[in-house]
This record gives C-alpha cells, sequence and structure tokens, in this order.
C-alpha cells in the first residue's frame, strides 16, 4: 500500500538537497521550478511519514496490549487514526491537474442583459479582485471597456500568486471552477416598477505559466490598431493605440486598448493569447485523455451557466456542486471561499472515483 509514496520520498529529499545549494538560485528560473515541485510534494510526503508513524505506533501498541489491557483502547485510537490519514493520503496521490501551480488570466465579458449586464460584470470583478486580495495575490489589469453606466462590458485581469504557495492554493487551483456563464437575478437601476430582471456575464479562466510551452508563428498572426473607445485620460479617442491580434489558425481575437502605446497594448494582448492557446491545447489534451475528460471539461466549459446570484433573496447557488448560501452581501465582498471549496471537493471526489467521463 502507498508504494508510490516512497518514490515520492526520494524525489523530495533530492529536491531538498538541491534548493539548499547556492548553485541553484544562480538560476532563478530553475529555482523556481525546483521550489514548486518540492512544495507540492511536500503534503504527500508529510502525510505518508505520518502513516508510517502511526503504523509502527500501532505495531508497538498492540505488542504492549498483550500484558497490559490499558493499550488495547491505545492501539484502538491508533488504528482509527492511521485510517483517516490513509484517507488523506489517497486524496493527495490523485492525479492533480499539472496546471494547478499557475497564475491566471481572468476575463468578464457582459452578456444578455444590456446595462444591467455591464453592472453585474462589475460586481463580479470587484469581488474577484477583493478575493484575490484576501489571498493576498497581485492583480493586474490587463484591459478593460466600460459601460456608460459605469459598468464592464469587458474586462481582463492577471492574477498571480506572491512566492512559491501551498498545493491546490495558486491562482489557477482556485479560480478555474469560475469559467461559465454567472446569473444574476435583482431589481436593476434601470428599472422603474421594481421588477425583479434576470440578465448574466460570462468568465473565462486561463492559465498564465511559463511551464507550458506553446509555439506562437508570428505569420499566423494578423495584427489591426484601431483608435480605442469609452472613457479614458490622454492619448485615449485620439491616437490609434489599440490593438487586435487575430490568430488565424484557431481563430482566437484579443483586443487591448488600455496602454498609452501601440506597443504596450500588443504585449499585453499576446500575453492574454498565449493563455488562451495554453487552455485549448490542455482542453485538447483533456478531450483525448478520455479518463479525465469529465472533469477537465467541467473546468474549461464556457457556455454552461454555472451560478446564480440572487439579490432579493441574498442567496448563491452553484448548480454544479448544490452548494448555496444565504450570504450573497459578503461573496460579492470576496468571502468566495466556501463556494470554491464546493467545487474542489466535487472534483476530488469525481477523481477518486476515477470516473471516465
Amino acid at each position: 500500500m502507498f508504494e508510490r509514496c516512497e518514490e515520492l520520498v526520494v524525489e523530495h529529499d533530492l529536491l531538498e538537497q538541491r534548493l539548499a545549494d547556492p548553485a541553484l538560485h544562480t538560476d532563478q528560473a530553475e529555482a523556481r521550478r525546483v521550489g514548486k515541485r518540492h512544495a507540492m510534494l511536500r503534503p504527500t510526503v508529510d502525510m505518508y511519514r505520518r502513516w508510517l508513524t502511526l503504523g509502527d505506533d500501532l505495531g508497538a501498541a498492540l505488542e504492549l496490549a498483550h500484558d497490559d489491557a490499558a493499550f488495547a483502547a491505545e492501539a484502538e485510537q491508533l488504528a482509527a487514526e492511521r485510517e483517516q490519514v490513509a484517507g488523506e493520503l489517497s486524496a493527495l496521490l490523485v492525479p492533480r491537474d499539472p496546471l494547478d501551480d499557475s497564475d491566471v488570466i481572468l476575463e468578464i465579458k457582459a452578456g444578455e442583459g444590456g446595462d444591467e449586464s455591464a453592472l453585474f460584470a462589475g460586481d463580479l470583478a470587484r469581488m474577484y479582485q477583493r478575493y484575490a486580495e484576501a489571498r493576498a495575490w497581485r492583480v493586474e489589469v490587463l484591459d478593460t471597456v466600460e459601460s456608460d453606466l459605469g459598468g464592464i462590458k469587458d474586462l481582463a485581469l492577471a492574477i498571480k500568486a506572491r512566492g512559491v504557495v501551498e498545493p491546490g492554493s495558486a491562482p489557477y487551483a482556485r479560480l478555474k471552477f469560475e469559467g461559465g456563464v454567472h446569473r444574476v437575478q435583482r431589481v436593476p437601476v434601470t428599472e422603474s416598477q421594481g421588477r425583479i430582471h434576470t440578465s448574466a456575464a460570462g468568465v473565462l479562466v486561463f492559465p498564465e505559466t511559463e511551464d507550458v510551452e506553446v509555439e506562437i508563428d508570428p505569420n499566423d498572426l494578423r495584427i489591426d490598431v484601431f483608435r480605442s473607445s469609452g472613457p479614458g485620460g490622454q492619448s485615449v479617442n485620439t491616437t490609434d493605440s489599440a490593438v487586435r491580434i487575430t490568430h488565424l489558425p484557431t481563430g482566437i481575437v484579443v483586443s487591448c486598448q488600455n496602454q498609452k502605446s501601440q506597443l504596450q497594448n500588443k504585449d499585453q494582448a499576446m500575453r492574454i493569447l498565449r493563455a488562451r492557446m495554453v487552455a485549448a491545447a490542455e482542453e485538447q489534451a483533456a478531450e483525448e485523455a478520455s479518463a479525465m475528460r469529465k472533469s477537465q471539461v467541467r473546468t474549461v466549459d464556457r457556455s454552461e451557466r454555472i451560478r446564480t446570484y440572487n439579490f432579493p433573496e441574498n442567496r448563491i447557488a452553484d448548480h454544479r456542486t448544490g452548494y448555496k448560501a444565504y450570504n450573497l452581501d459578503a461573496v460579492l465582498e470576496g468571502d468566495l471561499d466556501p463556494v470554491i471549496q464546493s467545487c474542489v471537493d466535487s472534483d476530488t471526489a469525481a477523481r477518486l472515483a476515477g470516473d471516465p467521463g
């Protein structure tokens, strides 16, 4: 049982030795890679060593119980604890999404509902920014297009962790479940009769990682420049600084207009394009790997209506997991972890069950 853990222990200890070697830190990229892998293995190795220690303690207690009945109760307690640890270790050994340690590019797009949808998209943007702040992540606005009433028609955020994080705690590991259609039910500010309306906004989540190589041939790109639109400061609306990049083989189109220069907007657009292409490559790989297809599609399907935000009842409901709570106001202030955790737990349960999809 848990034979594979011995290999992980050896790898973990070798990585620990490498991290203690000053020569490694002359190559920052390699040091980050080694640090990430070490952090990923540590919880599994620690749990395995605890399981082994409990096994030794249990054996000793059972041996002593022949001479002293008091040790029989201790042996029973140790056996129960070891069984619990075995369950936790089994969960840690479930194959993880290789992109879980990545940062993310998160896009929010207003959908059906006009101005109300754009206002709701703005609410979602603030929710994710506050959630990121609570987790001490860095947030960078790559591009935004505002609506006339102060909402958001289109927004792209880069969300990055600070330093090496524990497995399952990186931005992509937490936020990948946010991709899909978010529905809102409330009385719009533009509604004079007090009637409840339903509108929606779309969220797309892409991993931003240096660990996955995607090849972008410059000859496959069509780059157009145009004049920025919407509210803005100096240079906006006066120069052709906005950039639209079309990746011809896939049809992926990315536009950026927030920065003052074409070069800056092009750099931001290329970051978003690369993240989208990494996600597309992973989606294709997931479809080919039938054993993992169901859990992967759950995280990348952009058309699925995943959640409803009901303002009159102060209720939030996730349609994939059945999660429901009446603290919508707190969730919009960034208290999003319980909702996300319901998705993480559901995904882990499916992986443990080995659901082939």
